[in-house]
């Protein structure tokens, strides 16, 4: 076997070594983007569930009147949006993998 030949022998032993180095960490990375999207959603189960609480805790306060002035404060116009938002996330977001309409 010349040298060339040789070469070319460890050139392809090498090229099958990257590969299978490839597919093992394109395996893994399939994996930890499947953790981070079911923490997102999870996260942002919680995140939609703790805004209607909230929500709900607002409207049940009883009503003030207006601070003189005529300001009005934002944070319950922000509660209602964001009750809102939560109530119709809840209702438009997709159905968990494995879940059947019941």
């Amino acid at each position: 076997m010349n040298p060339l030949q040789s070469r070319k022998q460890l050139l392809l032993a090498e090229s099958e070594l990257n590969r299978a180095q490839m597919a093992g960490d394109i395996a893994a990375l399939k994996a930890d983007v499947r953790a981070l999207t079911d923490r997102a959603r999870s996260i942002g189960w919680i995140a939609s569930s703790a805004t209607a609480v909230w929500a709900g805790l607002a409207a049940l306060r009883p009503g003030k009147s207006a601070p003189a002035g005529g300001k009005h404060s934002w944070l319950p116009a922000l509660l209602k949006g964001a009750g809102l938002i939560s109530t119709l996330w809840m209702a438009c977001r997709p159905k968990e993998r494995g879940q059947k309409d019941k």
